[in-house]
Order: C-alpha cells, then structure tokens, then sequence
C-alpha cells in the first residue's frame, strides 16, 4: 500500500507534467487567467477524486486534455462566470507576453472545434495521430480541423490587422 508521501509525490508529479498544457489550454478557452487556473485545479481535483487507471501515457494524456476541455465548455456554457478584463487590455504585460496574449486572443475567436486541435498541435506539438487519440477524432478529422482552423486564424488575423 502507499504512503500518503508516495501518492503526494505521484501527484506532484503529474502536476508539473501536465499544469502548464492545461492552463495554456483553458487561457485559449476561457480567456481570464483565474478562471484558466481555477479550471486547471479543478480537473486535478476530478483526478484526485476518481484516481483513473490508464492503459499508458497517452492514454492518461489524454484524459487531461478532455477534462480540460470538457471543464472549459461548462465553464463558459453557464454564462454566469465573473466578467474580466481584456486579455488585450493587460498594459502591464512584457512585449513577449503581449505578442503571446495576441496569439491567445487571435485564437479564442476561432470556433471551438477547431481551437482545441490547433493550440494540441501548435502550441503543445502534438502529432495528428496523437491529438486523434486523445479527442477520439481520425486523423483525417484532425488534419481537416486543422486545415480550416488555420483557415479561420488567418482570416481573423487579416480582419484584425494583427502583425506577425
């Protein structure tokens, strides 16, 4: 049996492995940093709650990005979330931080379906067969998604006259 050091330690673990693809994921989603953390600490208390077993590590990768984004769509389905502020709006963010926060805001306006797959493939370098794993997509699907979501951004990017 283990010690609660031990099941501490394999938490820990899977936090700093995983916190990070998430909150990236949930900021693309939700748009405020605290409601992306707030999602993020509740998908490793689901975790916590319900210790899933997995079959291997995409298998368990899989299960955060699709917590994740199942937690996104209710959070943003209730309508009832704290208003916030801009992500465009933060002047006390560095210029790198700017350029990213243009990145984040350029994606939040494509729609979902597509949104998801592009900041796994991008952002996160996923390979199409593993985002297909881990949506339950085809990759002829995910190739697809990403086609016309590339398509999306680019035409949001023109219509903003966002710089590269």
């Amino acid at each position: 049996m283990n010690s609660q050091n031990d099941i501490n330690m394999q938490f820990e673990a899977l936090y700093d492995k995983y916190a990070n693809k998430l909150y990236r994921l949930a900021l693309v989603n939700v748009q405020n940093t605290t409601d992306a953390e707030d999602i993020v600490h509740d998908v490793f208390i689901k975790y916590f709650e319900t210790l899933p077993a997995f079959s291997d590590r995409n298998h368990e990768e899989g299960w955060f990005v699709k917590v994740t984004v199942n937690a996104c769509r209710d959070f943003l389905r209730k309508k009832t979330h704290r208003a916030h502020d801009n992500i465009d709006d933060m002047h006390h963010l560095k210029s790198e931080e700017k350029e990213k926060s243009s990145i984040m805001h350029s994606l939040s306006l494509v729609p979902e379906r597509y949104r998801t797959v592009l900041v796994l493939h991008y952002l996160e370098g996923y390979s199409v067969a593993e985002i297909g794993k881990m949506t339950g997509l085809s990759q002829s699907a995910v190739k697809m998604r990403l086609s016309r979501g590339r398509e999306h951004l680019k035409n949001i990017i023109e219509r903003e006259g966002i710089d590269d």
